[in-house]
């Protein structure tokens, strides 16, 4: 099995989260996973969106292998979030985990519907939550073989959604 995290570089991964707590224990639990990766962070999803199409002072920013997405936050949520990745032909091979307090089963089928690539609860218990971390990152990045970075068409369409900016 191959993917793309065989020392030769390291994992980009996007977590967007309003929450300082959650962001902090999702980055405790990414290192205790041991494996080579950087963790980038937009506050909602307004900011997810312009990192994603390298807008603004993200012009430079990295195409996330995976992105974590918590639901509820403001300006942008979750699900609107997850619809303009999908629709978007340049966004739409990026793998999304769902990653948010609610249990609910209408949101939970809604967001698979959207096509989320997992949805998971976050445990409220801190050693849990960091074992879930862990355990996720392992799978995504020693597991799960990934799209390319990016295909010649993506790379025309975010292009040109750069310039728009």
């Amino acid at each position: 099995m191959h993917n793309n995290f065989d020392n030769t570089r390291a994992a980009e991964v996007l977590l967007v989260e309003d929450n300082e707590n959650d962001l902090e224990l999702t980055r405790i639990g990414f290192k205790r996973s041991k494996l080579m990766l950087n963790l980038h962070h937009a506050k909602d999803g307004v900011e997810c969106m312009k990192f994603l199409r390298k807008q603004g002072a993200y012009a430079n920013a990295p195409r996330p292998d995976l992105i974590l997405l918590d639901l509820n936050m403001p300006r942008m949520n979750g699900q609107e979030v997850l619809a303009e990745i999908v629709a978007d032909d340049a966004l739409c091979t990026l793998p999304v985990i769902v990653l948010t307090t609610s249990t609910d089963e209408e949101e939970i089928l809604k967001m698979y519907k959207l096509r989320c690539s997992s949805y998971i609860a976050k445990p409220v218990d801190f050693e849990q939550f960091l074992r879930v971390v862990q355990s996720m990152a392992d799978y995504w990045f020693t597991v799960v073989v990934l799209p390319p970075i990016q295909s010649a068409m993506e790379a025309e369409a975010v292009a040109s959604v750069s310039k728009v900016d």
